[in-house]
């Protein structure tokens, strides 16, 4: 089931945006091509990061893979919990498995970002 909450990239990363704040993450579907994740390096708080610049990096049984920011701005909260259990992603991917919090620097970019029946539309359309 794919939350209706929440905003989508064709990369498979979800947002969740609250207020100024962005929570970011990857989808079931990602985590799942993904297949165990085994190490996840998240940026660091404070950072600024323009949309499409590499946030973090990750590693999983079958892949290592960047995870680009959705949105641009600034770092302001990391899920440290992944550093000793990147397998939160795979157990929980929508709740105890996001990567970091972003203060929006320009709100309006999350427009660019699907919804959850777009977000379906592609996956039904094999672009994975």
């Amino acid at each position: 089931m794919i939350p209706s909450d929440l905003a989508y990239t064709k990369e498979h990363e979800w947002v969740r945006i609250e207020g100024k704040t962005a929570t970011v993450g990857v989808t079931d579907h990602a985590q799942h091509a993904l297949g165990d994740l085994t190490f996840v390096e998240l940026p660091e708080v404070g950072r600024q990061l323009a949309k499409g610049d590499e946030a973090c990096a990750i590693e999983s049984s079958k892949a290592a893979a960047s995870i680009n920011a959705p949105v641009g701005g600034k770092v302001v909260e990391i899920n440290g919990d992944l550093e000793d259990d990147p397998g939160l992603v795979n157990s929980d991917c929508y709740g105890k498995g996001w990567f970091y919090k972003i203060e929006l620097s320009d709100p309006a970019e999350a427009g660019s970002l699907m919804n959850a029946d777009a977000y379906e539309k592609l996956l039904g359309e094999g672009e994975n």
